[in-house]
C-alpha cells in the first residue's frame, strides 16, 4: 500500500487569518494616507456643495435669518431673460471652443508627431499657453484687442489693408473674441492628449497601407482617426466642461460686457452672489450649472460605452 500525505487542517487556518490580517492592515495604511485629502476635500468642497443645496431653497439674509422659499429661485432662474442670456451664451462659447481646440489640437498633434529630436523644443514651446495664468493671459489678450487704431491685432490687420476692428468693444464680436483667446489657449493642450494617442497608433497599419497605396487623407481616415477615439471622447467631455465653467477670461476681458453680450454663467452667479447680494438665487445657478456638467459627463459617456459596444 502506498502511504497517503494528509495536511494538517490546523496549520491553513492560521496562514489564513495572517493573510487576511496583512490586507485588512494594507487597507487601513491606504486609508490613513488618503484621510488628509479626503479631510481638505470634505471641507472645502463637498460642504461648500451642500450648503450651497441648501442655500438655493432659501432667501439667504444674513443676520436676519434664512426665510424658505422652496423652488422660487429655481423658478426666478428660468423666467430671467438675463440668466437665459448667459445659458446660451455659455453654449455658444463651450461648442466654439471645444471644436476650435479639437480641431487645431489634432492638426498640431499631427504636424509636430515624430521621433526627430529637436521636436521636445517645440511641443515645449507650443504648452506653454497651458501653463501660463488665466489671469495673465487674458490681461495680455485684453492689451492685444485694443480697438483703437494701435491695438497689436489691429496693427496687423492695418498691414492687409483691413479696417480695425473693435473686438471686446463690440456686442457682436465680444464673445467671439473671448472663444479665441479660449481656443489659443485650450489648443496647446488637447494637442498633448492626441500625441499620447498618437503614440499607441500601430506603426505596421501606416506601412501596410502604404504598400496598398493609401493617400495621406486615407490613412487618416481610416487608420489614425479611429484609434483616436477614446481620446476623442475624454477631450470632448474635458473641453465642454471647460467651456461650461468659464469664468477669469470672461471677467477679466468684458466681465460680461457690452451689454450683457458676453455674459455666461459664471459671471452672472457672481454678480448675483457677491455684487447684488442675491445668494439664494446665486446657489440654485450654480446648482443649475452643477447639474448641466453633470449631465453632458453621463451623456457623453453613455454614448462612448455605446459605440464601443
Amino acid at each position: 500500500m502506498t502511504p497517503t500525505l494528509t495536511r494538517a487542517p490546523g496549520r491553513q487556518a492560521p496562514a489564513r487569518r495572517r493573510s487576511m490580517g496583512e490586507r485588512r492592515r494594507g487597507t487601513l495604511i491606504t486609508w490613513l494616507f488618503l484621510a488628509p485629502a479626503l479631510l481638505l476635500f470634505l471641507y472645502f468642497k463637498f460642504i461648500p456643495m451642500l450648503e450651497g443645496l441648501r442655500m438655493s431653497f432659501f432667501e439667504v439674509r444674513p443676520y436676519l435669518g434664512d426665510r424658505w422659499v422652496g423652488l422660487d429661485n429655481y423658478r426666478a432662474i428660468v423666467s430671467d431673460g438675463e440668466f437665459l442670456s448667459a445659458i446660451w451664451h455659455s453654449a455658444v462659447l463651450a461648442l466654439g471652443t471645444t471644436a476650435g481646440s479639437l480641431v487645431l489640437g489634432l492638426g498640431l498633434a499631427l504636424l509636430i508627431e515624430g521621433p526627430a529630436r529637436y521636436l521636445w523644443f517645440v511641443r515645449t514651446a507650443a504648452f506653454l499657453p497651458v501653463v501660463t495664468t488665466m489671469a495673465a493671459v487674458a490681461e495680455v489678450w485684453r492689451i492685444m484687442y485694443h480697438p483703437g487704431d494701435t491695438g497689436a491685432l489691429n496693427s496687423v490687420l492695418g498691414w492687409i489693408s483691413l479696417d480695425p476692428q473693435p473686438f471686446l468693444a463690440s456686442e457682436d464680436s465680444s464673445l467671439l473674441s473671448i472663444m479665441g483667446m479660449s481656443i489659443w489657449r485650450g489648443t496647446p493642450y488637447d494637442m498633448m492628449i492626441f500625441l499620447a494617442g498618437l503614440v499607441g497608433v500601430d506603426r505596421t497599419l501606416y506601412e501596410a497601407a502604404a504598400v496598398d497605396g493609401a493617400s495621406t487623407w486615407a490613412r487618416l481616415r481610416h487608420i489614425t482617426l479611429p484609434a483616436l477615439r477614446p481620446v476623442f471622447w475624454i477631450l470632448f467631455t474635458l473641453a465642454a466642461i471647460r467651456g461650461l465653467r468659464v469664468f477669469v477670461e470672461v471677467y477679466v476681458l468684458t466681465n460680461g460686457g457690452p451689454n450683457g453680450s458676453s455674459e455666461v454663467l459664471m459671471t452672472l452667479i457672481y454678480k448675483l452672489g457677491l455684487q447684488r447680494g442675491e445668494l439664494g438665487v446665486a446657489a440654485a445657478g450654480s446648482i443649475v450649472l452643477f447639474a448641466a456638467t453633470l449631465v453632458l459627463t453621463v451623456l457623453v459617456q453613455s454614448l462612448r460605452r455605446r459605440q464601443a459596444s
